[in-house]
């Protein structure tokens, strides 16, 4: 894996430098996800928080995840990207959308999470770990 990786906005008003290799590299179908990726799924890189290093102010919005907690959604307020996600039962740890990095072509996803929330029309079509909410779940 390239570390440390690099990665932004659309418009480049936030720029990310992550120093640490990821912890896991998941598709969330939970409906929070879905909201904040427009899609089926939102694509997350799991990395320790005090691994990332941020230029520039993301926007934040926080909301109750299917969870029961408070996750906190950072994107950028002046193209809209979403960057980031922070979920307060996991404060060392923080997601970052792989869309965002400058090559993600090296990933290699470990999981889909939160399957019980995927809309029907998902197919699940390869050979990842599947837990019906988050790990260990099932």
């Amino acid at each position: 894996m390239p570390v440390p990786f690099e990665g932004g906005c659309r418009c480049g008003a936030i720029r990310y430098r992550c120093t640490a290799e990821p912890a896991a590299f998941v598709h969330c179908y939970c409906r929070d996800c879905q909201y904040a990726s427009g899609g089926a799924s939102s694509s997350v890189l799991v990395v320790m928080q005090e691994s990332v290093s941020v230029e520039g102010s993301p926007a934040s919005f926080s909301v109750a995840a299917d969870s029961g907690t408070m996750v906190s959604r950072l994107f950028c307020g002046q193209c809209g990207t979403p960057l980031f996600a922070r979920n307060a039962a996991t404060t060392s740890l923080l997601g970052i959308k792989v869309a965002t990095l400058d090559d993600p072509s090296w990933l290699q996803p470990s999981a889909h999470i939160w399957t019980d929330s995927a809309p029907p029309w998902v197919g699940f079509h390869d050979d990842l770990a599947k837990f019906a909410k988050n790990f260990g779940a099932g």
